[in-house]
């Protein structure tokens, strides 16, 4: 069981990082303090760096057991995401979600916190740096404000196409499906991309769009995004059908506000991405 010290920490830590390294670098990063990763739109700041650094500093610190993976430290050692799935207690930290809105002075970014129990989502923080409020979900999922109100999460029920909004990253997906799939778009009252997991998981559950369709499964995106539609209502799984868990990393994901709408948009987007 997680602890309420536990959950009190890794808290801590995600503002901590927020006001001292996400914060003052927003809308005041230089050249040299943005770099890429896999390609020119995938981007990395100090910020996602030193954030990151700071709440894995504080894990070590006082829960010395658990394994932390963060994005950045996989992409300097692939390797450290296959010991994922072996951990009892895993952190898995998205310390700038949404970089490329951050570094080009977008206000649509936040940071990402899932903890793990033998490969199963026990816990996790979906936080705003600008707002200082998040989506906290353990056993149940709940909007909470820097002044203490706690409000309970809802996904929509809404399930025909034409009346549910989502969220679909086109540009992801590979060149050869990409027209299909635009044209789908058409089916549903509005389709759009927010480029930050974060915002648009944190809409999921709080009812406001009935479902978002992913094409890469990086478990600091999804997990604890996954964990709170489930806790509010909704379901998370491939568009194969499978239930999806942090050992899934490949294959487009659908994750909708009820079992209904999931059926319903699954049902308009298999054939073009699955045949």
């Amino acid at each position: 069981m997680l602890t309420e010290a536990r959950r009190a920490l890794l808290l801590s830590a995600v503002r901590d990082a927020a006001a001292l390294d996400i914060l003052p670098r927003f809308r005041r990063l230089t050249a040299d303090q943005i770099g890429t990763k896999s390609g020119p739109a995938d981007l990395v700041t100090i910020a996602d760096r030193e954030a990151e650094a700071r709440i894995t500093a504080r894990i070590a610190a006082d829960w010395p057991e658990a394994l932390v993976v963060g994005e950045e430290a996989v992409s300097a050692d692939p390797t450290l995401l296959d010991r994922l799935d072996g951990a009892d207690w895993a952190v898995v930290v998205d310390p700038v979600d949404g970089t490329w809105n951050f570094a080009n002075g977008l206000a649509t970014f936040g940071v990402i916190v899932a903890v793990q129990y033998r490969g199963q989502t026990v816990w996790g923080v979906i936080y705003d740096p600008l707002m200082d409020d998040w989506v906290e979900v353990g056993d149940d999922a709940w909007f909470m404000s820097p002044d203490g109100a706690r409000t309970p999460l809802t996904t929509s029920t809404t399930a025909q196409a034409e009346e549910m909004t989502g969220f679909i990253p086109l540009f992801l997906f590979p060149k050869q499906v990409q027209p299909a799939l635009g044209a789908a778009f058409a089916q549903f009252g509005r389709v759009q991309s927010l480029r930050c997991s974060a915002h648009e998981y944190r809409l999921l559950a709080q009812g406001r769009v009935e479902f978002i369709l992913s094409a890469m499964l990086n478990p600091w995106d999804h997990l604890a995004g996954a964990h709170a539609a489930r806790r509010a209502g909704g379901v998370a799984r491939l568009l194969t059908g499978e239930e999806y868990l942090a050992a899934r990393r490949q294959g487009p994901l659908l994750v909708a506000g009820s079992d209904k709408g999931w059926h319903e948009v699954a049902d308009i987007l298999r054939p073009i991405l699955l045949g």
